[in-house]
Formats: structure tokens, sequence, C-alpha cells
């Protein structure tokens, strides 16, 4: 809703941590942000989220309830207006936020955007310096490796605009591979299989899973069934955590994600 809008932190300047140092503990702390063209509007309000190195967070709730914001704040496309954003201890506001977008974070969103050029090249814009044999290593982990070479030009084959329609599933898989190909000790995951089809949900969330491992992840959700998994649930509405824990937790407890899951499941009842 808000992130079109103008960020207002230089691309460059503060900290590179390196890569064998580089911890990916990630802790929110009673973080308060309102975006600059709506100073008295706080979309997230005292937020605390822990995202413990090598494990899996999910933030679920209806749009607009501050969700993609926390994703934003992560790559320092704005500072927070109080509290603080620590990685591995280091307050992220001293950290060089071109090195955070381009080494140590991943991102794969609900639309990716192919450009009008080779599938090589669209890996490749993930990490311009990649060899071709990061380029094919990257892709086989997001599963795409094998409908790649299924092409006449297999990585040469022109994509984008007036190139060769994939599918959705097709699409996501590659930018799955362009996030993949920095090794990044951080992926953010928003909304990254919403635009699919059922059956290549499927697939793609497969695929999603086997890549987190051991890494520090970030699910950005309104689908609650997709983050089942996760090693921590965290309820959002209105800026505010409502309620946290692991899904058999949440349900026990019988409270917002319980409810919001008997809905879920009624619907896909209804319209299956």
């Amino acid at each position: 809703m808000y992130s079109s809008l103008e960020p207002l932190i230089p691309t460059e300047g503060g900290l590179k941590i390196p890569y064998h140092s580089f911890i990916p503990n990630i802790e929110f702390k009673d973080v308060t942000f309102a975006y600059p063209s709506r100073p008295t509007q706080a979309v997230l309000t005292k937020l605390n989220l822990s995202l413990p190195a090598g494990k899996t967070v999910a933030v679920v709730g209806a749009s607009g309830n501050g969700k993609s914001t926390i994703a934003l704040l992560l790559e320092r496309f704005y500072d927070v207006n109080s509290g603080s954003i620590t990685i591995g201890g280091v307050n992220i506001s001293n950290l060089d936020p071109n090195w955070l977008r381009s080494s140590a974070i991943g991102i794969i969103n609900q639309e990716p955007v192919l450009f009008a050029t080779t599938i090589k090249e669209n890996i490749k814009y993930g990490k311009p310096t990649a060899s071709d044999e990061e380029v094919y290593e990257a892709a086989r982990l997001a599963n795409a490796d094998e409908f790649i070479r299924s092409f006449p030009k297999g990585y040469e084959t022109i994509v984008g605009e007036r190139g060769v329609a994939i599918s959705g599933g097709q699409k996501q898989r590659i930018a799955i591979a362009r996030a993949l190909i920095k090794k990044p000790a951080i992926l953010i995951l928003d909304e990254a299989t919403s635009a699919l089809d059922p059956e290549a949900e499927k697939v793609v969330q497969k695929t999603l899973e086997g890549i987190c491992q051991g890494r520090t992840v970030l699910v950005i959700a309104h689908r609650l069934s997709t983050v089942k998994n996760a090693d921590t649930i965290a309820v959002l509405q209105k800026g505010v955590i409502l309620e946290m824990g692991s899904h058999e937790f949440l349900m026990n407890k019988k409270g917002v994600y319980y409810h919001l899951m008997n809905q879920e499941n009624q619907k896909s009842r209804n319209y299956g």
C-alpha cells in the first residue's frame, strides 16, 4: 500500500560485515514507524519480534496491517521512528543499505519482475559478477534447471515482454534462483506463492522449504496454510502483534490465529 513511496535512506554508507563473521540473528525491539507522508499514522507500534539465526518466522494478518512494512524496514528502505532493529547485535542504521540488500538479504516477492533478456542474465541480476556455474547451481537449488534446459536455447532463452511465454510458477522459480545466487544468510518471502495457481504453489512451496534450511527467514503471508511449518508465527493486527508461537501452540490457544485458520479452512471447503 505504502511501499511505492520514495524511501529516504541513502543507498550507500555504513558497515559491511564480512560473510564469515555475519550472524543473521534479527531483533526488532519496541519498533514504532509511520511513513513520512503520514507521520501521525503509526503503521507499527512498539513491535517486538525475534528471528533467531537459522529459524523461520512468519508474520500473518490481513492486508494493510503492517506486514510488508516489517520487510521494508529490515531492508532499510526506511529507518524506524523509535526503537531499534539489530542484525547480529549491530543496529541496522549503522549498516550499508546497498550491502544489506545486495549481499545479506535475498527477497522473493509475490510478483517477480523478469527483464527482457536471457534467463541467465535474469538470474545474474542477483549477482552481476556470477559465473555460469553459479547460475546453474542457483537454478538447481530453485528447481528451475530442468525446465530451463528444456527450452531450445536453454539459459540463453529470451524472456520478458517479447520473449518466451513462461508460467507463473516458472517465473517464480527464476526469481528464487536470482535471490539465491548471492547466497544470502537472510531470506524474505513476501507473499511469495499467493499469485500462483494451486499446482504451481505446491511446487514453489516445496522449493522454498528446501532453500530455507540453515537460513534466517522472514515470511510475510496472508494465506495461513503456507506458514504451518514456520518455527514461530506472529499474528499482526493494526501494527501490533496480538499473539505469537508455533502453529500447534496457537491452535491449542484457540485465539485469533485459531479463528483465522478456521475461517480459511471453511473458505477452502466452500470453494474447493
